[in-house]
């Protein structure tokens, strides 16, 4: 254990043994006395001391932030000690939370009095020695995982800065943690392996292959090597010769580090791996999913009530599509109609630079009409750009990287450009929309560059409101007539199905028992995704139980508080003060979100 873990295990305890201690309390009234705070005071000074213990806890968080101190760790993944630090740091949060008045806080802070318990309540329920016992002895598989993506990390295109000597050097030093890390992650499948709690054959093979492929590039070529090629001007020739033999000499360590964990999972765990791929089907895994559901929705949803949601969202997009259809006079079957558009040349991108392109012209399109929707806009710009060949195989078809919190990197929305002929161009328009502006790009940035909200709800936010408000954000399209395009407004239509079934087939893997061959036989029925987009979303959805949740119920929340603001507030509803309500707060846990509309259509909706 570190002496910095022991430290903060130390204190955390103890603070929460004295909490109700006569003597300490006699202490802190005394403190009162001289100094006398307000409930408000005392609750963003708790909020200012979590914060502080939680970067201590997790120093690449402060990079994300743009904060270099102990820039030269990653931090203690996977170790008892990180975990019980942790642990000990949310019930401390907790307990001194409990201390607070909530009855004597404005309405605002009562908000984030709420969203904190809230978080840290969730928190907890997931720091049990039950879950941990489910979770960290399968610490890697295609989507999760350090190897995933620490390489673009510390590339010199992440979020790692490469500016200084100090920088370069910070950035060896993490390749240690990396590698410790690495090898704490067999160390932990091992562990699954004697408790009988395992990844699927179907991820671990996907490792493998992602493995083999980083191993494939030369050293020389890697994507550690990133940043020896970026080297300031005003750096002296001997301090480059010196860091780009030190670079080679950690990125070889790095590639024995991948070998071994390559060849543990090729030889040893893989045989072991269970061929199910649902939760339901793997030791404890019914309460876990059950947890997963809660934590990712926010909301106590149970896993049948969602899949007859799915089903019935699936069925009404389905009548949308089918009546698209007749517009562009299409006579064959629904079926006959998707194969026709996924088949189709004119619906084919001609090349990577072809589809930036097309994003950055879609964006041009975006910014002439967002002023009429928001009047809050994000200080970061927005960058567009493919993933790494070396990834992209296995990623999603787009996903979006923060900027800094003072606008000065961009924020990155990346499109997925492998096996082009597979890719649809109908869908480009909302896959902008929804990693882009006004999506995640608008609600990450603006969260994050409000100084005025305490750092938990700056730089955190529920997956349910975060990609729900992205979903959302897809269907302001129809108002900026971006949809008059009927193939435009086909591609919105498939996403839109695509949230849909996600429903349907997640429940339906890791709650009803679904092969995986089940799953991809529904969604290519319901909708005009290629095989090759299916396969991997369907292989996502294996890999992160749950989270595929998040968009549609959290989209069909932000939709019902809009219709019920316009309901009640009539002519006064305005658009950019109902998206400034939503915005201007970070990524709300549903029921706070729900509390928070309410309050401010019963004020008049100013």
């Amino acid at each position: 254990m570190t002496k910095l873990r022991r430290a903060i295990l130390c204190a955390a305890a103890a603070s929460i043994v004295t909490l109700g201690t006569p003597g300490v309390a006699a202490a802190q009234d005394d403190a009162a006395m001289e100094a006398p705070q307000s409930e408000r005071d005392r609750l963003f000074a708790l909020f200012e001391e979590s914060d502080a213990r939680s970067l201590e806890l997790n120093p690449l968080g402060r990079l994300f932030r743009g904060d270099t101190e102990n820039a030269d760790r990653l931090g203690d993944f996977l170790t008892d000690a990180s975990f019980y630090a942790s642990r000990l740091d949310t019930k401390l949060n907790l307990a001194l939370l409990s201390q607070i008045d909530r009855s004597k806080l404005s309405p605002t802070d009562q908000l984030a009095y709420d969203v904190f318990k809230y978080q840290q309540q969730d928190a907890l329920r997931g720091q049990t020695d039950e879950i941990r016992a489910l979770t960290e002895v399968r610490p890697v598989n295609h989507f999760f995982g350090f190897h995933t993506f620490y390489p673009n990390f510390a590339s010199g295109k992440g979020a790692a800065p490469f500016k200084t000597l100090e920088n370069y050097e910070d950035n060896l030093s993490r390749h240690d943690d990396y590698i410790a890390i690495t090898d704490r992650a067999i160390e932990r499948s091992r562990e699954g392996m004697e408790s009988g709690v395992l990844e699927t054959k179907l991820t671990i093979g996907r490792v493998i292959e992602q493995l083999d492929t980083l191993l494939a590039v030369p050293v020389a070529e890697s994507q550690f090597m990133g940043p020896v090629g970026m080297f300031p001007e005003d750096f002296s020739d001997a301090d480059k010769a010196r860091l780009t033999t030190a670079y080679e000499a950690k990125t070889k360590d790095i590639y024995a580090a991948h070998e071994r964990l390559r060849d543990f999972l090729r030889e040893e765990y893989l045989p072991a791996a269970r061929e199910s791929i649902g939760l339901s089907e793997m030791k404890g895994g019914e309460e876990l999913y059950k947890q997963l559901i809660e934590s990712t929705t926010t909301l106590p949803l149970e896993a049948e009530e969602v899949h007859q949601l799915g089903l019935g969202e699936v069925a009404r997009i389905k009548t949308d599509l089918e009546a698209l259809k007749a517009e562009v006079g299409y006579d064959g079957t629904l079926n006959e109609f998707f194969d026709y558009v996924r088949t189709d040349p004119q619906f084919k991108p001609e090349s990577r630079e072809w589809l930036t392109q097309d994003y950055y012209r879609i964006g041009e399109e975006v910014d002439e009409k967002i002023g009429d929707y928001f009047s809050l806009l994000p200080k970061s710009e927005l960058k567009i750009e493919p993933y790494d060949v070396s990834i992209e195989r296995f990623s999603a078809g787009g996903s979006y990287q923060s900027g800094a919190p003072d606008g000065s990197r961009p924020g990155t929305f990346y499109f997925n450009a492998y096996d082009l002929p597979s890719r649809l161009t109908t869908g480009n328009v909302t896959l902008y929309l929804h990693e882009g502006a006004p999506g995640h790009h608008f609600q990450i940035s603006l969260a994050q560059e409000n100084t005025d909200l305490p750092a938990f709800m700056r730089f955190g936010g529920t997956t349910a409101f975060v990609e729900g408000w992205a979903l959302y954000s897809e269907t302001l399209g129809y108002d900026m007539g971006l949809f008059d395009d009927p193939w435009a407004r086909y591609g919105t239509l498939q996403d839109e199905q695509l949230r849909a079934m996600r429903l349907v087939v997640d429940t339906g893997i890791h709650a009803k028992g679904w092969t995986r061959d089940q799953a991809i036989d529904f969604m290519l029925e319901n909708s005009g995704m290629t095989r090759t987009e299916v396969e991997n979303e369907v292989d996502r959805y294996i890999a992160i139980p749950s989270q595929a949740l998040a968009y549609k119920i959290g989209a069909l929340k932000i939709q019902e508080l809009r219709d019920r603001a316009k309901a009640r507030l009539g002519d006064d509803f305005d658009i950019k003060a109902f998206h400034a309500q939503v915005l201007n707060t970070g990524g709300l846990p549903l029921p706070v979100l729900e509390a928070k509309i309410d309050r401010w259509i019963a004020d008049g909706g100013a």
